[in-house]
């Protein structure tokens, strides 16, 4: 079992951190989504690490321990960033610890990913999901071919009025107008609370250190005020973002049926948009099935092989 890396990196300007797992197959680029980090993907990669997988998660800007974006347009931003760490991911050098070295290695990839193509399954969830079917219309990306996307809720088709949901819950609303001082930890349980509500369709059933691990990344009200300033700011960018006719490569779709937050009809579009494309709707599912579904997630990304080999 491949042990897990975790180091900072820099894609398109912007520092990140960077989950990975060294291993042999197409990598895995995973994102995630609006609010969240890369570590809603670490019960995956658990997963991925006992089949000996390569794969990279990473937390897109503007969130988890990222920079932040520039002015301006954010999805030419995250396009840039994710085209970025897909290169990264498929260039056959092993994880660099340390900040030189890092950025050393990822000299040496860029030159290697000119000389020859090179190949990537690109993943993501909700506002990463988005990601992976932008970066799927461009075929390629620095060098690196998409090879399969495996979209889960994405982000930019029928969109539930989440953000409404979230501005307007009293918990949140209260917290954000108290005129005194308030401890970290009582934003973050707020933040956790919130999260529970809308991500899962079992909240009670989810490891406490999932919550925990999210909410961190939200350690105070400025925080969460400017959080809350990016969802105003994409939200006009993500409708009418996608041009799904320019997909060519397996696209599979996951969804959770109980899916609060971005509504699984909007699949309607992409199977008849997309030729090919398929459709897995997970049942008693919210909009994290990362989170709620490993197992499962992790046996489609891998193929009926996989699925295959484990029965047997």
């Amino acid at each position: 079992m491949e042990p897990l890396f975790e180091h900072r990196m820099e894609f398109a300007g912007i520092e990140t951190r960077v989950l990975e797992l060294e291993g042999s197959g197409e990598p895995f680029v995973l994102f995630h989504g609006w609010s969240d980090s890369a570590d809603t993907w670490r019960h995956v990669l658990d997963l991925l690490a006992r089949h000996d997988r390569r794969a990279i998660a990473v937390d897109l800007p503007g969130f988890g321990t990222a920079g932040p974006l520039a002015a301006g347009p954010m999805l030419p931003q995250l396009d840039a960033f994710g085209a970025e760490a897909i290169a990264y991911a498929a260039a056959d050098i092993r994880p660099a610890r340390g900040r030189a070295r890092a950025r050393r290695a990822a000299a040496r990839r860029g030159r290697a990913g000119r000389a020859r193509a090179r190949r990537a399954v690109v993943v993501g969830n909700s506002l990463g999901g988005c990601l992976a079917l932008r970066l799927a219309q461009r075929g390629s990306v620095r060098g690196v071919e998409v090879a399969r996307v495996v979209a889960l809720a994405p982000a930019g088709l029928e969109m539930a009025p989440w953000f409404r949901i979230i501005e307007h819950d009293p918990v949140l609303r209260g917290l954000l107008a108290l005129p005194v001082p308030l401890p970290g930890r009582a934003v973050q349980e707020v933040v956790g609370r919130v999260y529970e509500a809308l991500a899962f369709a079992h909240p009670r059933a989810i490891e406490p250190g999932v919550v925990r691990a999210f909410a961190r990344h939200h350690p105070d009200r400025a925080a969460l005020a400017r959080l809350l300033s990016s969802g105003r700011k994409l939200l006009p960018e993500l409708r009418d973002c996608l041009d799904l006719a320019a997909i060519d490569c397996p696209l599979q779709l996951i969804w959770g049926d109980r899916d609060r937050m971005v509504y699984a009809s909007g699949a309607e579009r992409v199977l008849r948009e997309v030729p090919g494309a398929r459709l897995e709707l997970l049942e008693d599912t919210g909009h994290c099935p990362q989170i709620e579904r490993p197992q499962q997630v992790v046996e489609l990304l891998l193929g009926d092989a996989a699925v295959a080999a484990r029965a047997a």
